[in-house]
């Protein structure tokens, strides 16, 4: 049985309200299994180690998905696990990861995911993670992962990522590897508050014909909170990269962008569009003409553009 503490972090993270009965899973909580179960198509198989995960996805599985989330109830966790997914040719199937920390100690919790995906042929996989840290402890909530992909041809993998709020830190890792007419893409929302720092790292080899990639990065930073994007394409071949930040800063908040874009190949296209700033002020007066106080306004604007 789960309490309410893990399963609010389980509703928020994946959209689970408890264990399911049915469907592909495993939940792990602490560093520890809380449930796992396999289906026809999906299979998870925990490494000999200990250390996590290999996920089976059968070549043609259609219109399934996989439930992958962590959660960290206790003070002084340090959990690390490394999940592999083999995704078969031609299967298209979501993926729901994330992390959850409730933190009410005066020791650091911290979950490290590395994940790694193996995308057959003409597979397509969304991938969606969502991060989150509570709790009125003092220990630090710290969240890194890591993704890293190797996509075959003609493949198609989309990736969600959000994290909004009680994260202290965090290095968010990701690079991918994309095969002739492969296509990534990656759209990121983040915000901190107080001090806490986020930094984000993305990697991408353009490595076959006619292969792209596109990297949106969203995010706010308030208070006196930190933030990091680093981006790098590298296009060897004819092929199409983009990658684009756009942050709002709030209060003492700082954001700092990276690009990189690197064309090995005469016929390879990168793009790199990034914007920072504050708040428009005449965003916020039209709506306070409507009757909202400056802090509603503020947080319409925000909600929309984290939308």
């Amino acid at each position: 049985m789960l309490n309410d503490i893990i399963k609010n972090l389980l509703a928020e993270v994946s959209g689970m309200q408890d264990i399911p009965l049915t469907g592909a899973f495993n939940i792990r909580s602490n560093g520890q299994s809380e449930g796992r179960n396999s289906t026809e198509n999906i299979q998870i198989v925990p490494k000999e180690n200990g250390s996590g995960i290999d996920i089976y996805i059968k070549p043609g599985t259609k219109d399934e998905s996989v439930h992958i989330p962590a959660l960290i109830t206790e003070a002084g966790v340090h959990d690390l696990v490394y999940n592999d997914f083999h995704v078969g040719e031609g299967a298209d199937v979501t993926i729901v990861a994330g992390c959850g920390i409730h933190n009410c100690g005066n020791e650091e919790s911290l979950h490290e995911g590395i994940h790694r995906f193996f995308v057959g042929k003409d597979a397509k996989i969304k991938y969606i993670e969502k991060h989150i840290g509570e709790g009125d402890g003092n220990g630090k909530r710290i969240i890194n992962p890591q993704t890293h992909i190797e996509a075959e041809e003609n493949s198609y993998v989309e990736m969600d990522t959000v994290q909004l709020k009680g994260v202290d830190s965090t290095k968010r890792v990701s690079s991918a590897k994309l095969a002739t007419g492969a296509t990534l893409v990656i759209k990121e929302k983040i915000m901190t508050h107080g001090d806490q720092y986020a930094e984000t790292s993305f990697d991408v080899d353009l490595d076959g014909k006619g292969s792209s990639a596109k990297l949106i990065s969203r995010s706010v930073a308030r208070d006196s909170s930190r933030q990091l994007f680093r981006s790098k394409l590298a296009g060897n071949t004819e092929c199409y990269g983009h990658s684009e930040c756009d942050a709002i800063i709030m209060d003492d908040g700082v954001v700092a962008a990276e690009p990189e874009i690197i064309a090995n190949n005469v016929d390879a296209t990168l793009i790199h569009e990034a914007a920072i700033g504050k708040i428009a002020g005449d965003q916020l007066v039209k709506l306070m003409t409507l009757g909202l106080t400056e802090k509603e306004a503020e947080a319409q604007i925000i909600n929309g553009f984290l939308k």
